[in-house]
Formats: C-alpha cells, sequence, structure tokens
C-alpha cells in the first residue's frame, strides 16, 4: 500500500533508508502523471510526533542527492515531500494499531462478502488482520492486511481534537459551547 507501481517500489527502497537515518517513516510514495511528473512521498517521524517542515526539507535534501545520482524517473520532474495530513493514509500494520479507535475507510483489492470498501472504527490489529467495527454488524470484521488497496482515516471531530492534544493545541471551541 506504501506503493503502487515497480517505479514507485525502486524510489521506496532508495527513500526508505534515508528517512530511517533521519528518524521518519516513508508512509507513501507515489508518482503523479502530468506535464511534469510529480513524486509525492509522504513522511511521518518514527515517533510518532508528526513531520514539520523542516524534517521534510532535511529529507527533500538528502533524497534529491540520491536521486540525481539513481535517476528513478526519467526526465525531468518536481520531488514533493509531505505530511500525511491529519486524514492519513493507513499503509503499514502498525498504523491501524496506532489509531484504533477512529473512524477508517477500507478499500480491498477484491471483493469480501460481495463488497470492496468498508467503513468503520478501527479495533487494533490481530495477527495480520486489521479489525474493524462496523455500523450494524454484531461481530467485529476481521480484514486480511494483504487484502487491502487503500486505507486512510476519516476526517472526524475527534481525529482533529487527538490531532491537536497531540500537537499541544487545545481545540476551539464551537458554536453553543460554554
Amino acid at each position: 500500500m506504501k506503493t503502487k507501481t515497480p517505479q514507485d517500489d525502486r524510489i521506496l527502497a532508495l527513500a526508505e533508508p534515508i528517512a530511517e537515518d533521519l528518524g521518519l517513516e516513508v508512509v507513501r510514495v507515489r508518482v503523479m502523471s502530468g506535464k511534469k511528473p510529480r513524486l509525492q512521498i509522504m513522511a511521518d517521524r518514527l515517533d510518532e510526533t508528526g513531520v514539520d517542515v523542516d524534517d521534510c526539507a532535511r529529507l527533500s535534501r538528502a533524497l534529491s542527492d540520491v536521486f540525481e545520482v539513481e535517476d528513478p524517473i526519467a526526465g525531468e520532474y518536481d520531488l514533493e515531500i509531505s505530511s500525511p495530513g491529519i486524514d492519513r493514509p493507513l499503509t503499514d500494520l502498525r498504523h491501524f494499531a496506532r489509531w484504533e479507535g477512529f473512524d477508517a475507510k477500507i478499500e480491498l483489492d477484491r471483493l469480501a462478502e460481495g463488497r470492496k470498501r468498508f467503513r468503520g472504527i478501527l479495533a487494533g490489529v490481530e495477527d495480520n488482520d486489521v479489525m474493524l467495527d462496523m455500523d450494524g454488524e454484531e461481530h467485529t470484521t476481521l480484514i486480511p492486511f494483504d487484502w487491502i488497496a487503500e486505507a486512510k482515516l476519516v476526517l472526524t471531530d475527534a481525529l482533529i481534537e487527538a490531532d491537536l492534544k497531540a500537537r499541544g493545541k487545545a481545540a476551539a471551541p464551537t458554536e453553543g459551547d460554554e
């Protein structure tokens, strides 16, 4: 899920050790096509405290040096290093455990129970399965991690509040709060 293409895989193989040396994790790699291709790399801190602009700049500089030599994309392209954002993609089994209790959307690479898309509250991880509590379902759904094509957190008030708390900021009162 961190990558989609063999080219993305090659870029990830180059980027991961560099990111780890900087205390970062590569969350996702995508090459976006267009007049000038864009290489998007999402990164987060290994200590799960969230990346800042300085982290992105350090990773960008370090990767630029390697990519200049390795040339993973033919021709000119733009390198974009960013945070995964508040409604982040979930690309590693650890992410599903870390974000337990939050709403997520999961898309599979195959049909399961007649569908590919699932939404619910992350209920943790068991072996190599993601556990999901879905509305209207009595039992927790187990989804094999290997079947997941894409997954991401859903932007909710609870997620925003948790993000603000993690960054040491208080949530702004909403209308009607006293």
